[in-house]
């Protein structure tokens, strides 16, 4: 019998092997400030702000930088869009060209509705791929956080050998045991009408939002409201909700793709920066750490933040990305 307790211990659909972390991993983990001083990629350069046409949906994206520079493709998390990406995208723009795209049924993509574009990982990865090819991405390093990493990994290895870097930031490669995605639970166990709208009655608010980016944060009026105003704002028109019900639900189905993703990723030993809020209420620290069983190689550091850190942390991370891409890319 499937109970309650094992889809709220095993999110993102219990497959995946839980795996220690090796104590013994020359890993770089701190806990220490990066200041924002002089970061070398700091620059005046121009955010475009364009559009592109894949299977007869409109995909919004952000572009900056210099052509031919190091591309860096930012997938972004829920209910987010590219609009996270702001401080970072001008922080890293002056030495890479960098391309944030919004998922369908996000930011300022077109929101098919459901029965016309089926909104699985699937199918969002399909779409990302397709706009990597379509913009003429040949090789990137790719910063994922939370639904990033899910379409991110899809994209990845359907490509072998164009990820030359990853940055994982609050992006899972295991599964998570927390409370969070318990009121998900009746749905996932059902798919019925009733619990579909019980679960949108609970993430479909601006408590739940707002809790992606001050819980775990020890200072909340580091966090501009603005954020995640705006990302409920955006959540509540029509059809964005069913949108993202519709992958919330998928979420039970992405076991075997953490499973590849991990295969994968041990196989191919990218260099890796792992830059996460420690706090946060889905992928916490510990379960950040797993990444070394993988990746023992890795460069790990844990943030005091919590899920969506580039809010609090932008200017930690921003450092400790441009030291990490100058090194490997």
């Amino acid at each position: 019998m499937i109970t309650r307790r094992f889809f709220a211990t095993s999110v993102l659909a219990g497959s995946a092997a839980v795996i220690a972390a090796s104590a013994t991993s020359s890993l770089a983990k701190s806990n220490t400030p990066e200041t924002k001083a002089a970061l070398p990629g700091k620059s005046a350069a121009q955010v475009h702000y364009k559009t592109v046409d894949i299977d007869g949906v409109s995909v919004f994206y952000r572009e900056a930088g210099k052509p031919g520079a190091p591309v860096v493709l930012m997938l972004h998390g829920w209910p987010s869009s590219s609009a996270m990406f702001r401080q970072l995208i001008d922080e890293l723009a002056g030495k890479y060209h960098v391309f944030a795209p919004d998922y369908p049924g996000f930011g300022n993509s077109a929101i098919p509705s459901n029965s016309s574009f089926k909104y699985t990982f699937d199918n969002l990865g399909e779409v990302v791929g397709k706009f990597v090819d379509k913009v003429g991405i040949k090789q990137y390093a790719l910063y994922a956080t939370d639904f990033g990493g899910l379409v991110g990994y899809r994209v990845a290895i359907k490509s072998p050998g164009r990820m030359k870097a990853l940055i994982a930031q609050n992006n899972p490669l295991f599964f998570a045991e927390s409370p969070w995605f318990g009121p998900i639970v009746p749905y996932w166990q059902t798919g019925s009408a009733d619990s579909r709208q019980k679960a949108g009655e609970h993430y479909h608010t601006l408590d739940v939002v707002r809790g992606l980016y001050v819980n775990g944060v020890s200072d909340p009026s580091a966090i501009d409201p603005e954020q995640y105003q705006s990302e409920y704002a955006m959540l509540l028109r029509p059809g964005a909700g069913d949108a993202s019900l519709d992958l919330l639900y998928d979420i039970r189905t992405n076991g075997p793709v953490l499973q590849n993703a991990q295969n994968f990723l041990k196989s191919q030993q990218p260099p890796t920066l792992i830059v996460t809020g420690k706090n946060d209420i889905l992928f916490n620290g510990d379960n950040q750490q797993k990444y070394l069983s993988v990746l023992p190689k890795a460069e790990l550091h844990l943030l005091d933040s919590g899920h969506c850190a580039l809010a609090d942390k932008g200017g930690e991370i921003a450092g400790r990305v441009h030291k990490f891409l100058g090194r490997v890319i």
